[in-house]
Protein backbone atom coordinates (compact mmCIF):
# COMPACT_ATOMS: atom_id res chain seq x y z
CA UNK A 1 0.00 0.00 0.00
CA UNK A 2 1.39 3.36 -1.05
CA UNK A 3 1.46 6.47 1.16
CA UNK A 4 0.05 4.79 4.26
CA UNK A 5 0.66 7.98 6.22
CA UNK A 6 -2.06 9.70 4.15
CA UNK A 7 -4.70 7.10 4.93
CA UNK A 8 -7.81 8.33 6.73
CA UNK A 9 -11.12 6.57 7.50
CA UNK A 10 -13.73 7.18 4.80
CA UNK A 11 -16.87 5.05 4.46
CA UNK A 12 -16.25 3.14 7.70
CA UNK A 13 -14.86 4.31 11.05
CA UNK A 14 -13.65 2.36 14.06
CA UNK A 15 -15.37 2.94 17.41
CA UNK A 16 -15.13 1.31 20.84
CA UNK A 17 -18.07 -0.90 19.94
CA UNK A 18 -16.64 -1.88 16.55
CA UNK A 19 -16.70 -0.77 12.93
CA UNK A 20 -19.60 1.42 11.81
CA UNK A 21 -20.57 3.63 8.90
CA UNK A 22 -19.23 7.16 8.74
CA UNK A 23 -21.60 9.90 9.89
CA UNK A 24 -20.22 12.17 7.17
CA UNK A 25 -23.07 12.57 4.62
CA UNK A 26 -20.47 12.80 1.86
CA UNK A 27 -19.51 9.20 2.66
CA UNK A 28 -22.84 7.61 3.68
CA UNK A 29 -26.24 9.24 3.20
CA UNK A 30 -28.06 9.72 6.48
CA UNK A 31 -31.00 7.45 5.73
CA UNK A 32 -28.70 4.53 4.91
CA UNK A 33 -26.57 4.61 8.05
CA UNK A 34 -28.31 1.75 9.83
CA UNK A 35 -27.90 -0.49 6.81
CA UNK A 36 -24.26 0.58 6.31
CA UNK A 37 -23.61 -0.06 10.01
CA UNK A 38 -24.82 -3.64 9.57
CA UNK A 39 -22.64 -4.02 6.48
CA UNK A 40 -19.66 -2.76 8.50
CA UNK A 41 -20.27 -5.34 11.21
CA UNK A 42 -20.50 -8.09 8.58
CA UNK A 43 -17.20 -7.08 6.97
CA UNK A 44 -15.43 -6.63 10.29
CA UNK A 45 -16.34 -10.11 11.49
CA UNK A 46 -15.26 -11.75 8.22
CA UNK A 47 -11.95 -9.87 8.18
CA UNK A 48 -11.13 -10.53 11.84
CA UNK A 49 -11.97 -14.22 11.44
CA UNK A 50 -10.20 -14.86 8.13
CA UNK A 51 -7.69 -12.17 7.02
CA UNK A 52 -4.01 -13.10 7.34
CA UNK A 53 -0.59 -12.98 5.68
CA UNK A 54 -0.37 -11.06 2.41
CA UNK A 55 -3.68 -9.43 1.55
CA UNK A 56 -4.76 -8.24 -1.89
CA UNK A 57 -7.35 -5.43 -1.72
CA UNK A 58 -9.01 -5.37 -5.16
CA UNK A 59 -10.97 -2.34 -6.33
CA UNK A 60 -9.81 -0.78 -3.09
CA UNK A 61 -10.50 2.90 -3.72
CA UNK A 62 -9.50 4.75 -0.55
CA UNK A 63 -9.02 1.43 1.27
CA UNK A 64 -11.98 1.85 3.67
CA UNK A 65 -11.32 -1.44 5.48
CA UNK A 66 -7.59 -0.87 6.07
CA UNK A 67 -8.23 0.18 9.66
CA UNK A 68 -9.60 -3.29 10.42
CA UNK A 69 -7.11 -5.52 8.64
CA UNK A 70 -3.84 -3.55 8.99
CA UNK A 71 -2.85 -5.30 12.23
CA UNK A 72 -4.01 -8.73 11.05
CA UNK A 73 -1.91 -9.04 7.90
CA UNK A 74 1.79 -8.91 7.07
CA UNK A 75 1.37 -6.79 3.95
CA UNK A 76 -1.47 -5.36 1.88
CA UNK A 77 -1.35 -4.75 -1.86
CA UNK A 78 -3.86 -2.25 -3.26
CA UNK A 79 -5.20 -2.55 -6.81
CA UNK A 80 -7.81 -0.49 -8.65
CA UNK A 81 -8.64 0.90 -12.06
CA UNK A 82 -6.32 3.61 -13.34
CA UNK A 83 -9.23 5.85 -14.26
CA UNK A 84 -11.90 5.96 -11.59
CA UNK A 85 -14.35 8.51 -10.24
CA UNK A 86 -12.31 8.54 -7.03
CA UNK A 87 -8.51 8.46 -7.68
CA UNK A 88 -6.62 6.98 -4.73
CA UNK A 89 -3.04 7.71 -3.58
CA UNK A 90 -2.69 4.22 -2.08
CA UNK A 91 -2.48 2.05 -5.20
CA UNK A 92 0.37 -0.38 -5.78
CA UNK A 93 -1.00 -1.43 -9.19
CA UNK A 94 -3.56 -0.11 -11.63
CA UNK A 95 -5.30 -2.41 -14.08
CA UNK A 96 -8.60 -3.33 -15.68
CA UNK A 97 -10.24 -5.73 -13.24
CA UNK A 98 -12.05 -7.36 -16.16
CA UNK A 99 -8.75 -8.75 -17.45
CA UNK A 100 -5.73 -10.63 -16.10
CA UNK A 101 -4.25 -9.24 -12.90
CA UNK A 102 -0.55 -8.22 -13.12
CA UNK A 103 0.31 -10.55 -10.24
CA UNK A 104 1.94 -14.01 -9.93
CA UNK A 105 0.12 -17.26 -9.19
CA UNK A 106 -0.38 -18.28 -5.56
CA UNK A 107 0.85 -14.99 -4.15
CA UNK A 108 -1.75 -14.09 -1.51
CA UNK A 109 -3.16 -15.51 1.70
CA UNK A 110 -6.24 -13.26 1.49
CA UNK A 111 -8.10 -11.55 -1.33
CA UNK A 112 -10.58 -8.82 -0.37
CA UNK A 113 -13.25 -7.66 -2.83
CA UNK A 114 -16.03 -5.52 -1.33
CA UNK A 115 -18.70 -3.61 -3.26
CA UNK A 116 -16.80 -4.08 -6.52
CA UNK A 117 -18.14 -7.18 -8.29
CA UNK A 118 -21.28 -5.40 -9.51
CA UNK A 119 -19.00 -3.08 -11.53
CA UNK A 120 -17.23 -5.93 -13.36
CA UNK A 121 -18.64 -6.70 -16.82
CA UNK A 122 -16.70 -9.98 -17.04
CA UNK A 123 -17.13 -11.47 -13.55
CA UNK A 124 -16.07 -15.00 -14.56
CA UNK A 125 -12.63 -13.68 -15.50
CA UNK A 126 -12.20 -11.90 -12.17
CA UNK A 127 -13.28 -14.97 -10.19
CA UNK A 128 -10.74 -17.05 -12.09
CA UNK A 129 -8.02 -14.47 -11.44
CA UNK A 130 -8.80 -14.23 -7.73
CA UNK A 131 -8.54 -18.01 -7.42
CA UNK A 132 -5.28 -17.97 -9.40
CA UNK A 133 -3.50 -15.45 -7.16
CA UNK A 134 -4.61 -17.13 -3.92
CA UNK A 135 -2.26 -19.56 -2.22
CA UNK A 136 -3.49 -23.05 -1.42
CA UNK A 137 -5.52 -22.57 1.74
CA UNK A 138 -5.88 -18.85 1.02
CA UNK A 139 -9.23 -17.14 1.53
CA UNK A 140 -11.47 -14.84 -0.46
CA UNK A 141 -13.56 -12.30 1.47
CA UNK A 142 -16.20 -10.83 -0.83
CA UNK A 143 -19.10 -8.44 -0.30
CA UNK A 144 -21.78 -7.42 -2.80
CA UNK A 145 -24.95 -5.34 -2.66
CA UNK A 146 -28.29 -6.66 -3.88
CA UNK A 147 -31.17 -4.27 -3.13
CA UNK A 148 -29.20 -1.14 -3.89
CA UNK A 149 -29.54 1.78 -6.35
CA UNK A 150 -27.56 1.94 -9.56
CA UNK A 151 -24.30 3.74 -8.79
CA UNK A 152 -21.18 4.82 -10.67
CA UNK A 153 -23.15 4.53 -13.91
CA UNK A 154 -22.63 3.38 -16.59
CA UNK A 155 -20.30 0.90 -14.88
CA UNK A 156 -22.91 -0.87 -12.78
CA UNK A 157 -23.77 -4.18 -14.44
CA UNK A 158 -25.10 -6.88 -12.10
CA UNK A 159 -26.76 -7.84 -8.82
CA UNK A 160 -25.95 -11.33 -7.53
CA UNK A 161 -28.15 -13.76 -5.62
CA UNK A 162 -26.65 -16.23 -3.17
CA UNK A 163 -27.15 -18.92 -5.82
CA UNK A 164 -24.99 -17.04 -8.32
CA UNK A 165 -22.28 -16.54 -5.70
CA UNK A 166 -22.27 -20.24 -4.86
CA UNK A 167 -22.01 -21.08 -8.55
CA UNK A 168 -19.06 -18.74 -9.11
CA UNK A 169 -17.28 -20.29 -6.11
CA UNK A 170 -17.75 -23.80 -7.46
CA UNK A 171 -16.68 -22.87 -11.00
CA UNK A 172 -13.56 -21.13 -9.66
CA UNK A 173 -12.45 -24.10 -7.58
CA UNK A 174 -13.15 -22.36 -4.28
CA UNK A 175 -14.81 -24.01 -1.29
CA UNK A 176 -17.51 -21.92 0.35
CA UNK A 177 -16.94 -21.35 4.07
CA UNK A 178 -19.74 -18.90 4.82
CA UNK A 179 -22.34 -16.84 2.98
CA UNK A 180 -24.27 -14.31 5.04
CA UNK A 181 -27.27 -12.36 3.77
CA UNK A 182 -28.13 -9.08 5.45
CA UNK A 183 -31.42 -7.27 5.10
CA UNK A 184 -35.01 -8.40 5.09
CA UNK A 185 -38.22 -6.67 4.08
CA UNK A 186 -38.16 -4.10 6.90
CA UNK A 187 -34.52 -3.17 6.26
CA UNK A 188 -35.24 -2.88 2.55
CA UNK A 189 -38.07 -0.42 3.21
CA UNK A 190 -35.86 1.64 5.52
CA UNK A 191 -33.12 1.74 2.87
CA UNK A 192 -35.68 2.72 0.19
CA UNK A 193 -37.11 5.62 2.18
CA UNK A 194 -33.65 6.67 3.31
CA UNK A 195 -32.62 7.05 -0.32
CA UNK A 196 -35.78 8.94 -1.27
CA UNK A 197 -35.36 11.48 1.55
CA UNK A 198 -31.56 11.74 1.35
CA UNK A 199 -31.60 15.36 0.15
CA UNK A 200 -33.84 16.56 2.96
CA UNK A 201 -32.00 16.92 6.25
CA UNK A 202 -35.16 16.85 8.36
CA UNK A 203 -36.87 13.97 6.56
CA UNK A 204 -33.73 11.88 6.28
CA UNK A 205 -33.13 12.38 9.99
CA UNK A 206 -36.65 11.21 10.77
CA UNK A 207 -36.25 8.18 8.52
CA UNK A 208 -32.89 7.34 10.08
CA UNK A 209 -34.30 7.60 13.60
CA UNK A 210 -37.49 5.70 12.88
CA UNK A 211 -35.61 3.10 10.85
CA UNK A 212 -33.13 2.49 13.64
CA UNK A 213 -35.95 1.97 16.13
CA UNK A 214 -37.84 -0.34 13.76
CA UNK A 215 -34.87 -2.49 12.81
CA UNK A 216 -33.72 -2.78 16.44
CA UNK A 217 -37.18 -3.83 17.59
CA UNK A 218 -38.56 -7.34 17.87
CA UNK A 219 -40.50 -6.78 14.64
CA UNK A 220 -37.35 -5.73 12.80
CA UNK A 221 -35.38 -8.68 14.11
CA UNK A 222 -38.13 -11.12 13.16
CA UNK A 223 -38.28 -9.56 9.70
CA UNK A 224 -34.51 -9.97 9.29
CA UNK A 225 -34.59 -13.58 10.47
CA UNK A 226 -37.48 -14.56 8.21
CA UNK A 227 -36.90 -12.48 5.08
CA UNK A 228 -33.18 -11.63 4.77
CA UNK A 229 -32.67 -14.45 2.25
CA UNK A 230 -35.64 -13.44 0.10
CA UNK A 231 -35.13 -9.66 0.43
CA UNK A 232 -31.34 -9.33 0.87
CA UNK A 233 -29.73 -5.93 0.86
CA UNK A 234 -26.21 -7.33 0.74
CA UNK A 235 -24.12 -10.48 1.04
CA UNK A 236 -20.77 -11.28 2.60
CA UNK A 237 -19.01 -14.42 1.43
CA UNK A 238 -15.88 -16.23 2.59
CA UNK A 239 -14.38 -19.00 0.43
CA UNK A 240 -11.12 -20.95 0.48
CA UNK A 241 -8.78 -22.30 -2.15
CA UNK A 242 -8.17 -25.97 -1.35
Amino acid sequence: MQQKELWRPTKFVQTRSGLRASRDPEQVVRGSRFVADAQARMYEKAIRDHASGRLLDLGCGFVPLYGIYKDLVRENICVDWERTLHPSPHLDYTCDLNSSLPLPDGEFDTVLLTDVLEHIHDPACLWKEMARVLKQGGKLILGVPFLYPIHEAPHDYFRYTEHALRLFCARSGLTLISLEAFGGLAAGLVEFWGRITARSGLLSGLVAGAGSILLSSAVGKISAARTSRTFPIAYCLVAQKR
